[in-house]
């Protein structure tokens, strides 16, 4: 049967979620415990990628394991669920496992993801390897203003790493907004868009930092965003305060009590 998992991961030591031939990744490690649950190879499907030191507060990724009569080593999806986290090491955590169609699909299915990321501008031991740590103040207005901009359906190449080989660098940014903890020095700064380009959303990060810290004006930015070059960006952001925060679903397809 085909299950969701939910699942959320600190990504420091990984080489971000997909697997890969040598680098140390999330998906190798789940699929790992889930082969030694189910007594065969179980590839799983993750909902996107992350880069190197890139979170997850919230994930999904699907696969197809043994019905429960079938299945020796479990007898319920809580149960394997239970098994799953007791076998991983604390930094991923397997929140659920559902049953859903034979067809569902983690990727492809999804409607609307959304990313957080989190800066701090105040030296902070707890954040460290969590949070980006940017030096001097930002114009945390002159952000807000700019980021206006990126709300539309259209071109994002100025913000897609060289590359990447998609076949469309049209996105459709449904919601950006900056919020800020002045007293401790912290932003967070959360995104929502229907899909992503490769390396998109520490790309914007770096530009709304430049202008942040008065290196490009809005208008500077707006022109950024028309060329469709990417190496009139900023440089992308650090992949330590980057966080897949949110992914919905049609509701025929897959309901989250945690969305």
């Amino acid at each position: 049967m085909r299950v969701f998992i939910e699942l959320s991961y600190d990504g420091t030591k990984y080489h971000g979620w997909q697997r890969q031939p040598v680098s140390f990744t999330v998906q190798q490690v789940i699929e790992e415990a889930l082969e030694r649950l189910c007594g065969a190879k179980t590839a799983i499907v993750g909902c996107g990628r992350t880069d190197s030191e890139v979170h997850a507060s919230y994930y999904v990724a699907h696969c197809d394991i043994p019905s429960l009569s079938e299945s020796q080593r479990f007898d319920s999806l809580e149960q394997l669920a239970f098994k799953l986290n007791g076998m991983l090491d604390d930094d991923v955590a397997i929140r659920s496992i559902t049953e859903v169609s034979d067809k569902a699909h983690a990727r492809f299915d999804a409607s609307d993801r959304s990313y957080t990321y989190l800066i701090h501008t105040i030296k902070n031991p707890f954040l460290s390897g969590r949070s980006s740590r940017v030096f001097g103040d930002l114009d945390i207005d002159a952000m807000r203003k700019s980021a206006l901009h990126l709300i539309f359906q259209g071109d994002f190449a100025a913000f897609c790493k060289t590359g990447s080989g998609v076949k469309t660098t049209i996105c459709d940014v449904r919601s950006l907004e900056i919020f800020e903890d002045s007293l401790n020095g912290q932003i967070r700064i959360e995104i929502s868009a229907d899909r992503y380009l490769r390396n998109m959303v520490r790309a914007i990060v770096g530009t709304l930092l430049e202008v942040g810290k008065g290196k490009l004006s809005e208008s500077g930015f707006q022109d950024v965003i028309a060329s469709c070059d990417r190496s009139r960006a900023g440089r992308s952001a650090p992949g330590c305060g980057l966080y897949l925060s949110r992914v919905e679903y049609p509701s025929n397809v897959f309901v989250s009590s945690y969305l």
